[in-house]
């Protein structure tokens, strides 16, 4: 069976504004939320970057049935390990059991902000990997002593865990990473409808759901809605090597000469349902199972209204 979420970008909005939006997807019907996991936005006009798990307590008590997952968390250089499985197993008792843990290697931008070294992506799985090994030590319950190639941690044990451990689903934007997603986790997250991505996901041992994310620009006229994704979300149209940028200002250089119709391959526009419902035909088609949406631009509440009512409906 299909579900249908609602990304709730934590760039472009604050706690409050993405609290409300996750309780409107509720009410709208979505199964799920995605909520990101920042310390910069990509760039400075998206304005916005708050702690995400202080965003989860309040999404926690204005939800009733939402499903609520971080995509992603790095939990390797930013956030160390046992840091992270303490906030999972809290968020999970907080969403009384609706909480998945989404987890990468992340990107320069966020995660070199304590002045640690960025390593090449080969060490950043190694150590995603075993930071996973401290996590899921850690939601044993029992007390933890692990001095690992990349992770030292000293008598830890966490008392507040759930009745139901949080699933954790792995991000994979290349074939090595989802082959690696297959081997880590329970579950997919990807962001394109690359049904290789999927092969490689279940290569790698993987037979959990897949998350498939789609950006996504709804408003009244095509004009505005392209007008909309150029402004607050230009980083769709970014050709490689996002990873390795440091700040916004970075991004803001590097995306100078991208024009609306750049992103256009990236982000389906405009106020007519079919291009939506093609879009995710696709991903659909690739062997993703969860589907959910990231609206640009400021129009949250009409985005999720239009998308339940006139684009979800249709694969009810």
């Amino acid at each position: 069976m299909t579900k249908f979420g609602f990304n709730l970008a934590s760039e472009t909005h604050g706690p409050n504004e993405l609290t409300e939006y996750a309780r409107r997807a509720e009410d709208a019907g979505f199964d799920f939320a995605v909520i990101s996991d920042h310390y910069h936005p990509w760039t400075r006009k998206q304005g916005n970057s708050p702690f995400v798990w202080g965003t989860i307590g309040a999404i926690a008590q204005q939800t009733e049935e939402l499903e609520l997952g971080t995509s992603v968390t790095c939990p390797t250089i930013r956030t160390h390990p046992a840091i992270a499985a303490q906030a999972a197993a809290t968020a999970q008792v907080q969403m009384d059991g609706r909480f998945f843990f989404g987890v990468g290697t992340g990107e320069r931008l966020n995660e070199h902000i304590l002045g640690d070294p960025w390593p090449p992506f080969s060490v950043r799985l190694d150590m995603l990997e075993e930071a996973l090994e401290v996590i899921r030590a850690l939601w044993t319950g029992e007390m933890l002593t692990h001095h690992g190639e990349h992770y030292t941690v000293e008598n830890a044990q966490l008392f507040t865990l759930p009745e139901e451990l949080p699933p954790i689903h792995v991000s994979g934007l290349g074939p090595r990473a989802a082959k690696a997603a297959g081997r880590l986790g329970d579950g997919f997250i990807a962001t394109s409808p690359d049904g290789e991505l999927v092969n490689q996901f279940e290569k790698g041992g993987g037979d959990g759901p897949r998350y498939g994310g789609m950006m996504v620009s709804y408003a009244e006229t095509d004009e505005q809605a392209r007008n909309n994704a150029h402004e607050w979300w230009p980083n769709a149209g970014f050709k490689g090597g996002g990873q390795e940028l440091p700040t916004p200002k970075h991004f803001e250089d590097a995306l100078q000469s991208v024009t609306p119709e750049d992103i256009e391959d990236a982000v389906v526009t405009g106020p007519d349902p079919q291009p939506y419902i093609e879009r995710i035909q696709k991903y659909l088609d690739a062997g993703f199972d969860h589907i959910y949406l990231q609206q640009t631009g400021a129009n949250q509440e009409e985005a999720i209204e239009f998308f339940q009512q006139e684009v979800v409906s249709e694969f009810a």
